[in-house]
Formats: structure tokens, sequence, C-alpha cells
């Protein structure tokens, strides 16, 4: 496996790494226990090393659940987690309001360190920026979490170009975690020419667009009741219809390069710039060892061209949020 540096810091770790929020939140039914450690300790064995979830995921379970499948690897793998969420006053499953005041920060910390088994987390995001929280009173308490031993390294997820600057005068960021794919662009504007301007790492989630790039599904497929994409307007049959255009156009080039349409999707992130490391999730080892082979896949410049060419004519249909989740990203 090959690895990347996560900016200007000196946080190492694989080219591709472990989302690891599906095993237990938001896609359908939770995996067995047993099975989802099986299938983390896979990725380690493959050369993975380094693992994403938070506090919010379950809540608490998918924090568990990676403590505890990791405990026998801690050195050798870094371990991000997330904090800024915390439960509805009316009812403690959901967890929509934020909260980054730097007491709750702290005490979350103590929590995820308890359930991920572990002295200090390696990379912990703010998972969305407070709009009630100076940034800077954030990337503080963070600081003091360094300072103390807690937290080895400080990211941020789906904050705009301004908050990462403001925070990153208090306390050096590490990585931003946004959603970048073929099917979501926007982080090109603004977001990858500050990060190259500041030397921070870039994680994109959702590298393969929630699935929809792998090419498994469309207009006709089924989702669990449970699985969160019902709720995404651009999971909508006629919206599948429509940006089939763009898994097309994935598939021509795999075929061309020997490979599948995720890893055409998962290997032209990785050609955008040497500091970006995709977390794809699966809850199935075949879709890990062929996401982990995407770094095998060599796109020449007249691939990448080629798949910006095209993919500048098509036009993805809907929304990638329902507008209650829209308004939780900082811009």
């Amino acid at each position: 496996m090959q690895t990347r540096k996560l900016g200007n810091s000196n946080l190492e770790v694989s080219a591709i790494g472990l989302g690891c929020m599906g095993m237990s939140f938001s896609y359908g039914p939770s995996m067995d226990k047993q099975e989802a450690i099986a299938l983390i300790r896979a990725a380690v064995d493959r050369g993975v090393t380094f693992f994403d979830t938070a506090e919010v995921y379950g809540p608490f379970t998918n924090e568990e659940l990676v403590g505890e499948a990791l405990a026998p690897f801690r050195n050798q793998v870094a371990i991000a987690t997330k904090f800024g969420f915390k439960p509805a006053a009316n009812d403690e499953s959901r967890w929509s309001e934020l909260d980054s005041r730097p007491e709750h920060i702290k005490e979350v910390v103590e929590g995820s360190l308890k359930r991920l088994k572990v002295e200090a987390i390696d990379l912990l995001y703010q998972h969305r920026v407070d709009p009630n929280v100076p940034i800077e009173d954030v990337a503080g308490a963070v600081k003091e979490l360094i300072e103390d031993g807690k937290v080895k390294h400080f990211g941020l997820s789906e904050a705009g170009a301004q908050t990462i600057r403001r925070a990153h005068a208090v306390q050096p960021v590490t990585a931003l975690q946004s959603e970048y794919s073929l099917w979501w662009r926007e982080p090109e504007a603004q977001i990858l020419p500050t990060l190259e301007a500041l030397g921070i790492g870039f994680v994109p989630f959702s590298p393969l667009g929630k699935g929809f790039l792998t090419g498994k599904i469309t207009e006709n497929t089924t989702l669990d009741q449970s699985d969160f994409r019902n709720t995404i307007p651009r999971f909508v049959p006629e919206a599948r219809k429509a940006n089939q255009a763009l898994v097309d156009l994935l598939s021509t080039i795999a075929q061309r390069k020997q490979a599948t349409p995720a890893q055409i999707a998962l290997a032209w992130l990785l050609a955008q710039k040497p500091w970006i490391v995709p977390i794809p999730g699966t809850t199935k080892l075949h879709r890990l060892e062929e996401n982990i082979e995407a770094v095998s896949v060599e796109l020449m410049p007249d691939d990448l061209r080629d798949i910006n060419d095209a993919a500048s004519r098509i036009e993805i249909q809907g929304a990638r949020y329902p507008e209650k989740m829209e308004q939780l990203i900082d811009r």
C-alpha cells in the first residue's frame, strides 16, 4: 500500500483509508459486530492504516467497534474521530444539534478516548462548524488537548475557506474532511487552493458518491428503509436515471484501464493532489479489496483529460443532501 502525508504535517497514512460509519450507522442495518471487526482487521492486513469514525455514528457504537477491532494494532494505525453534535433535548436518538463549546469538546474527547481504547486521538475533527461558537475558541480548545497529550492532530469537516484560515491561525489544521468526488466538485473552487496554500491535507468522504459511482445502484435499486440515502434528492429514481451518464463514463474508462468504475473514481481523486486521502466505506471484503486496488490504477494525463472533458458535459441532477442537512454546511 502506498502512503501519503496529510499536508505539511507528520501524519502519514495509507493512500486510501477506511470509512467505518456504514458498518453501524446510516446505510441500512448494522453489520454483525464480529463480522465488522474481521473486516476492519482485514483492512489492516492489506495495508490500510487510516480509519475514520465519529462519536455520533451509532451514536457511540462505531467508536467502540473501531476501538475493539484496532486494539491489537494500535501502534500501526491512525484513528480519526469527530466531535460537534449533541443529542436533541426532546429525543436522544437524534443528534442534529450542534455543540462545539470548548467544555463540550473536552467532555466528548474523554468519552472517545475510552471507546477507542487509546491514550491519544490521532486526528480529531470538528464534525460540522458551529455558528454559535467562534472557530478560534474551537481551535483553542483542541490546541489545549494537543498540549495535554490527548489529541495529536486537529481537523475540520465541511468547513469553508474563511473558517479554515481562522482556525489554522490558532492551531494548525492537519486535514479537512469534506465530500469530494466526480459527482461533487464544489471543493475545487475555493477549498483545494486554500488547503494547498496552507499545507493542509484533504480527506474526501463519500468518494464513491455514497455508492452510486460503483455502478451497482440504478434507478430501479430499492434501498433498505433505514438507509439514509432514501432522504437524499440525488437518490430519487429520476435523478439516478439522469446521473447514470456519469457511471457510464467511468465504465468506459474502466474498460480501457482493465479496472472497475469504483477504482477509476478513486484513482481520479488520488490523481488530483498528492495530499488527498479518500476514505471509502464498505461492509464487504471484496469491495474493500477492490477499493484498495485503486492505488494501482494509474490514470495518465490523457485519461484525466478525457474524464474531465466528458464529466464537464454531464449535469448532475438532485441536491446532495436534504435542505436541513445542507444548512449545517459552512460556506
